[in-house]
């Protein structure tokens, strides 16, 4: 199996939400999911604890690592070895969150040795200007996010979700564009896609939802609902 990001794509960050077997059983859900729909990517990205367990339970997602340091194999007491989130499972990163913030010298060291793996990098970027630096840096995926939007249900407007895709597209049109502020139902996500982007995901309107498993399968059928009718 590839492990390369199709697109659209959409990604489930439960960050530390959920751990064990309540996230083993979403894990599943969106297993299926991606069975079911193929030409897209779901990834699942999973505190380094639950990464092989997750991994072990299933076969379509991207297991996806939420952080990992530009070390290698030595010192670094705390630290996320490369080497380690690959044979958990890991196949995908997340880089510089509003959470775990990387200086640009730290973004790229990670990025260097995610790339020795195979490991695809998908990189928090706050501005149009932070990922302009982003895409010439050589992301992956680039998740467009000003951080006072994230977990408030308010989803970035559409101009600034228009000249982000825009920009990066311009530097590298091979860069997927994720765009996620504020991503709270189905028709957020809709409407993300439509806009043009490539990719979408969730956090708290999963994880707090009624039925978390529902929400997960409603957001996902949106998301290829609007790639479709967009054409």
């Amino acid at each position: 199996m590839t492990n390369n990001i199709n697109y659209p794509f959409f990604v489930f960050n439960p960050k530390s939400y959920l751990y064990g077997e309540d996230l083993l059983l979403i894990a599943k859900r969106a297993d299926e999911l991606a069975m079911k729909y193929p030409e897209c990517s779901i990834l699942v990205t999973v505190p380094y604890t639950d990464i092989s367990a997750v991994k072990n339970a299933t076969k379509k997602i991207i297991v996806t690592a939420q952080h990992m340091d530009g070390i290698k194999p030595g010192r670094g007491v705390g630290h996320v070895l490369p080497e380690a989130v690959y044979h958990a499972g890991a196949r995908a990163v997340f880089l510089n969150h509003a959470e775990r913030p990387l200086t640009i010298s730290d973004l790229g060291k990670s990025m260097k040795r995610a790339k020795e793996f195979g490991i695809q990098t998908i990189v928090c970027a706050d501005s149009i200007d932070e990922a302009r630096a982003v895409a010439i840096m050589g992301a992956d995926v680039i998740l467009c996010e000003p951080t006072e939007l994230i977990g408030t249900g308010k989803t970035s407007d559409d101009s600034y979700i228009q000249q982000t895709n825009q920009a990066i597209k311009a530097i590298n049109e091979n860069i997927l564009v994720m765009q996620a502020a504020g991503i709270s139902t189905a028709d957020d996500v809709y409407r993300t896609i439509k806009l043009g982007a490539d990719g979408t995901g969730c956090t708290s309107g999963i994880t707090t939802a009624d039925s978390p498993i529902d929400m997960l399968t409603d957001m996902v059928d949106a998301l290829v609902r609007a790639y479709k009718e967009r054409g």
